[in-house]
């Protein structure tokens, strides 16, 4: 589904950033990946979803998250975003879409919500604390940062090259910086334990890939439907929330002014 003609609103220009646009044509409600990522989301922050009256989600990409949490909770999210290939992709149903960079810091969006969404952004970031401040700027006092990064560094491949990524984090790294930047952690875990052989066999496939297309699809596509629903029944197979390894971090986060 893309956008109804005129949907994207742009408040900054169309800027490349360091990320993959791969990703937007792999990414769907289907993947299991996707699924799971919001399964742990729910289960770590479901009173926070219920309760949000103002969302915005940056980096939306191509509105997984937003067609998620419109379909599950009937919330409207904001989503901002920078790559226009990736609005015009959208998926979700009736969100407002921002063409829009939070460096900008936008007048009517000071402290205006409530509730923030993160997801898959900060490890594209060199300078993290910078970004932390903008999306603080944008956020109410005592407002939710929920935020969801890539884990481990030494799981770091041509995967993670390919698809732009700066770094991955131990649970210990994202607490230091959120922390550094003026943000409580309120609920923390790891997440995709089950997928960890995968990635590690991953590190090593995409190694031997020829151009960072090829490391970046055989790393993120499962393939068929079959393999897909495989790896959704797998993902799933692990307690939450839980401290001890994943794929993934997520962490439900508090402005503190």
């Amino acid at each position: 589904m893309n956008p109804q003609p005129g949907r994207i609103i742009y408040l900054s220009p169309p800027t490349p950033v360091n990320m993959s646009e791969w990703y937007y044509d792999i990414a769907n409600l289907e993947h299991f990946w996707v699924r799971r990522r919001f399964d742990v989301l729910r289960r770590l922050a479901g009173p926070v979803l219920r309760q949000a009256k103002h969302a915005a989600e940056i980096g939306c990409g191509n509105g997984v998250v937003q067609r998620n949490l419109e379909d599950s909770y009937g919330l409207s999210v904001a989503g901002f975003e920078l790559i226009e290939a990736a609005l015009e992709k959208s998926v979700s149903r009736h969100s407002p879409l921002y063409c829009y960079n939070i460096h900008q810091r936008h007048a009517p969006f000071r402290a205006h919500f409530d509730m923030l969404l993160m997801f898959d952004v900060l490890e594209h970031i060199e300078d993290e604390s910078a970004f932390l401040q903008s999306v603080k700027f944008h956020l109410a006092p005592s407002g939710t940062l929920l935020i969801n990064v890539p884990a481990h560094p030494f799981l770091f491949s041509a995967y993670d090259r390919a698809a732009g990524h700066c770094r991955r984090y131990s649970r210990d790294a994202l607490a230091r910086v959120v922390e550094q930047n003026g943000f409580r952690i309120r609920a923390i875990t790891y997440w995709g334990l089950p997928l960890a052989p995968l990635l590690l066999a991953r590190k090593i496939v995409a190694a031997m890939r020829r151009s960072e297309q090829q490391a970046y699809s055989s790393g993120f596509d499962p393939g068929p439907p079959l393999v897909n629903r495989l790896l959704a029944l797998l993902a799933r197979c692990e307690p939450l929330p839980q401290q001890w390894f994943g794929t993934s971090v997520m962490a439900v986060l508090e402005n503190q002014p």
